[in-house]
């Protein structure tokens, strides 16, 4: 990518999430911009509705073309299958199958693993035969729900290629995957996969090449060493959980002991700081006062065998996930010619001499907006910011080469997987890996995401 510099943190091959919340943020984040605007002359031209940032349509026309593939133009029914407690909280999943249902020709269901039944060797969805399931829990939780429900007739969806995010896909997903990457196969895969992937070795006592590829005796010691631009991480680890940022954890022998006790962990190069940071305006309720505040921000990409289909921008700390008490923030198109540096410095300012109390007017209504929503994660509402991240046309042209690129490469690294030639650095329990063997991909219509710490022209290290 020309105008996108840094990093994929992760990839999620499994099953992925956030569609449906970028989709509430837009909406919120036009709400606060016409706010804004009957306020104050901005001076920035911008565009929340551009198609590319909504992934759900596209999403929703692959669970489609998935049906039609094995089923040709028979009725669709769709199931959405999440994990039987959080049917009733999890909005995202309630509003997709909300969306499926208003498409002509199309039935779709939410529905636990309980809901499911078998008969005569098809899948039943209380009680209606299901042509095509999209499940949103991992293997690892699919194995932990059968100890208090029935998981046969999912086993036979798997085995059936009625799953479209086929379970080969999810031991891609695994965080020491990206040792590979660099090293053992870059000449097989794209410049745009190797530039954006960062320096990763699986953590145990060996000895390798650093990121500099410098030689590393001791990666346990090397890594104690420089623990201050390191991070930890759960090889299969979701959410945040399990993370260990160097700079913000004293102790580091500690740290670094409980991660090989626990064992399938990885030691990642902290992407700097200020290449994924931007400064947005910010309420301090105690001065009632207004101040740039830096954040931490991500930028997910949703692909399908069409292409890049949407985004979701987070923000927050380290890690910027929902579940560890991150936001969403809306995206927007910048229409004016401008950089996005002074587009955002324009901003900013703007917001600042709105001053203390329409500001928060302002955010409090949107606020409200959202709970009406429903914009909430399992933790309860999600912080929305009023400030949009800014994207160009040349972003999202070097952002759709990157979606085809990984998705090739994905396909080529699960060639690799199958071939038995990445047993090293994928590590699955052998009931998941039997499970995974079953379905293999092989580029058939599913859902992934690369999760980016990305510059977009506005971030702290940009002097521009």
């Amino acid at each position: 990518m020309r105008t996108v510099k840094g990093y994929h943190g992760e990839w999620n091959m499994g099953s992925p999430g956030g569609w449906e919340y970028q989709r509430l943020a837009q909406l919120l984040g036009k709400m606060a911009w016409d706010l804004i605007v009957e306020n104050i002359d901005v001076g920035v031209d911008i565009d929340f509705e551009q198609p590319q940032i909504n992934a759900v349509p596209g999403f929703a026309r692959m669970i489609v073309r998935a049906h039609e593939n094995c089923h040709g133009r028979n009725p669709v029914h769709a199931v959405l299958l999440a994990e039987t407690h959080t049917l009733d909280v999890v909005l995202e999943n309630k509003n997709f199958v909300d969306y499926l249902n208003t498409l002509e020709g199309v039935m779709a269901s939410l529905a636990g693993p309980r809901h499911l039944s078998l008969k005569n060797g098809r899948v039943y969805c209380r009680g209606k035969e299901a042509t095509v399931i999209f499940m949103d829990f991992n293997m690892k939780s699919l194995f932990k729900i059968a100890h208090s429900e029935d998981i046969r007739p999912i086993k036979e969806a798997i085995s059936q290629g009625m799953v479209v995010n086929p379970r080969g896909m999810e031991p891609l997903g695994a965080k020491g995957l990206f040792e590979v990457i660099t090293e053992r196969y870059r000449d097989q895969l794209s410049e745009d996969t190797l530039k954006h992937t960062p320096w990763t070795r699986q953590l145990y006592p060996r000895s390798t090449s650093g990121p500099e590829g410098e030689s590393i005796e001791d990666l346990v010691a090397w890594a104690e060493e420089h623990w201050d631009d390191l991070v930890l991480k759960p090889a299969h680890g979701y959410s945040g959980h399990g993370i260990s940022i160097g700079y913000k954890k004293k102790n580091p022998k500690k740290h670094i002991q409980s991660a090989l006790d626990a064992g399938d962990y990885i030691v990642q190069q902290l992407v700097p700081l200020g290449l994924w940071s931007e400064r947005s305006t910010w309420p301090h309720p105690e001065e009632r006062s207004l101040f740039l505040r830096e954040w931490q921000t991500d930028f997910r990409c949703f692909m399908t065998d069409e292409g890049l289909q949407g985004f979701l921008a987070r923000f927050g700390g380290v890690p910027t996930n929902v579940g560890s008490g991150g936001g969403i923030q809306p995206i927007a198109l910048l229409v004016s010619h401008m950089t996005p540096r002074a587009a955002v410095d324009r901003i900013n300012e703007a917001l600042l001499q709105l001053g203390y109390q329409a500001f928060t007017q302002i955010q409090n209504e949107v606020n409200r907006k959202a709970i009406e929503m429903g914009f909430t994660y399992l933790l309860g509402p999600i912080m929305i910011m009023l400030r949009p991240r800014l994207l160009t046309v040349d972003h999202i042209v070097d952002l759709r080469q990157y979606a085809h690129n990984l998705w090739q490469d994905a396909i080529k690294l699960e060639e690799l997987w199958l071939a038995g030639k990445l047993d090293d650095v994928v590590q699955v329990p052998e009931e998941e890996k039997e499970l995974a063997l079953s379905q293999p991909w092989r580029g058939s219509p599913a859902l992934m995401v690369s999760d980016g710490l990305f510059s977009f022209g506005a971030d702290l290290m940009n002097g521009e």
